[in-house]
């Protein structure tokens, strides 16, 4: 393919623009023409431009064969407007580039755009941040905190604060984390899938593709819970659906000839009318269905579609990013378009161009477009949707891996920890910071840290009334056998260990408790005899 593959980045339809505008201008045969009665050198007419450009835009990968003459001659009216051309007479911005003999030249005058500076987030606190053992019950504000007293993090408060594990612990000994808030599981969910979307990007950083403030954990939440059996996104609110009349026309197209629901009467055209007012309504909306926030995400994600399997992986994760009625909107809208092209009942929809190239000229840019409209917007647009309607079956899965990843962490927070009497310093309220302590005082909290949470544990072993015995003694020993200095300490001897812990009761085994009836019982007897 000719012209090198602009990869991911900020600002990469800037890039395609300059990278588009370096190949025309270093390919575009340049020779001598006649016109108004004199020769002009180093020109060329309208007709070669577009001719030249189409083709090296259909053999460019970052634009594809989906390019149609009338979209290369919509860019050469943009290069003449942006004076990347000029006509022969110096003229540019005024005049409209016509496909025909009429003459054109370069300008000697750099044309390529300057890169605009990068909105710099504020600070990291901007970023998405997991949620951790530590969070409170609310997520932490940014402005107006209190000023909080510190917690002195030593080791002894350290492993009160810390699980473990002998055997089942009695119920009484463990605690949970509060309970989990929704908001909480809404930022989990945020946070992960951005850091996610980096990653399958290949970015360092996402500074000039998406800003975080503006991804919705409940948008996230929702794509990936509140669907259908068939994947289909299920609103909440229905006022915020499309309309019945457009849900029945896109039902028609879809199940052609079979989806007439409304039994109107069928004439010669009927279908194109049924696809026009599809059409209408999406042509109509206010924004783009992959929202004007999301254009620079969904721009450097086509850098990736040569990788079909890392291009689908960005498009699961940047679709969960959508809000729920574009998502599904976007969902039907696909759909729709890959049944009509594959629809061999369906007559022709136009008589100039295949059913194919209809569908993405007429709803491209009702998918994906910039608040700015940028010059290769219609081109970048065809090429994404072409690729997102070909795969529109696995582009709204949700990401196993990513999944997969949020519900652990979840699970991780939700988990039981063991509470040690003492341990009344709460690290969920306040922030926890390790204060220097010399050496000595170091050795003497590493002995004292440890051993006293284990002998409170052990004396709540040995003084559990509703504890079973048997239950008792299993445990006793687990412990012995994790932490024999401790359980030593506790039970120097044997008649310690005796004053404390129930002993066995002795029973008579079933083979034993059978006696000879026949016979009268006779007490036992032995002899005895004794060494002088």
């Amino acid at each position: 393919m000719e012209g090198k593959v602009i990869g991911p980045g900020p600002y990469r339809a800037t890039k395609l623009w300059n990278e588009t505008i370096k190949l025309f201008r270093g390919g575009m045969p340049l020779r001598r023409h006649w016109a108004h009665f004199r020769y002009y050198d180093c020109s060329f007419t309208g007709s070669e431009a577009v001719d030249y450009l189409h083709e090296l835009l259909r053999r460019n990968y970052n634009f594809g064969p989906e390019v149609t003459r009338y979209q290369t001659l919509q860019l050469l009216r943009k290069f003449l407007k942006a004076h990347v051309i000029e006509d022969i007479k110096g003229r540019h911005g005024t005049e409209d580039f016509e496909d025909n003999g009429h003459l054109y030249r370069f300008p000697t005058l750099s044309p390529l755009k300057s890169f605009p500076s990068r909105p710099l987030l504020r600070d990291s606190c901007d970023l998405p941040r997991l949620i951790r053992w530590d969070d409170y019950e609310e997520l932490p504000q940014q402005e107006n905190i209190a000023p909080l007293k510190s917690a002195v993090m030593t080791s002894d408060l350290w492993n009160k604060r810390h699980s473990v594990a002998i055997g089942d612990v009695h119920e009484c000994k463990l605690i949970r984390r509060k309970e989990i808030t929704p908001k909480q599981v809404d930022h989990i969910w945020k946070s992960m899938t951005v850091a996610h979307l980096q990653r399958v990007l290949g970015l360092k950083s996402l500074d000039g593709v998406l800003n975080p403030s503006h991804v919705n954990g409940k948008h996230i939440v929702h794509n990936v819970f509140s669907i259908n059996k068939a994947g289909i996104v299920i609103l909440e609110n229905k006022a915020e659906d499309m309309p019945y009349w457009v849900v029945s026309a896109m039902k028609c197209l879809a199940n052609w000839p079979n989806g007439n629901e409304t039994k109107q009467p069928v004439y010669p055209g009927f279908e194109r009318d049924v696809l026009k007012t599809v059409g209408d309504y999406f042509q109509r909306l206010k924004e783009p269905l992959l929202t004007f926030h999301l254009y620079e995400v969904f721009v450097n994600i086509l850098s990736l579609l040569q990788e079909q399997e890392v291009a689908t992986e960005a498009l699961q994760v940047s679709s969960l990013l959508l809000p729920p009625p574009n998502r599904r909107r976007l969902q039907l809208l696909l759909r729709l378009m890959a049944r009509v092209c594959q629809n061999p009942h369906l007559p022709p929809l136009n008589d100039t161009i295949t059913t194919r190239t209809l569908m993405v000229q007429m709803f491209s840019h009702c998918v994906l477009g910039s608040v700015d409209e940028m010059d290769l917007d219609e081109l970048l647009a065809t090429k994404l949707v072409t690729f997102m309607m070909e795969h529109h079956n696995t582009i709204f899965q949700v990401p196993t891996k990513l999944r997969c990843q949020v519900e652990e962490h979840l699970s991780h927070l939700k988990r039981v920890q063991i509470k040690y009497a003492g341990s009344d310093t709460d690290f969920s309220a306040s922030p926890a910071f390790c204060k220097q302590i010399s050496r000595v005082e170091s050795e003497e909290q590493k002995v004292i840290g440890t051993q006293t949470p284990l002998q409170e544990l052990l004396e709540g072993l040995i003084a559990d009334k509703e504890l079973p015995a048997k239950d008792k003694r299993k445990r006793l020993k687990q412990f012995q056998r994790s932490y024999p200095e401790v359980y030593h300490n506790r039970f120097p001897t044997e008649e310690s260990k005796a004053a404390v812990i129930p002993e066995k009761t002795a029973r008579l085994k079933p083979h034993l408790m059978f006696f000879n009836l026949k016979k009268p019982f006779q007490p036992f007897q032995r002899s005895w005899s004794f060494r002088a």
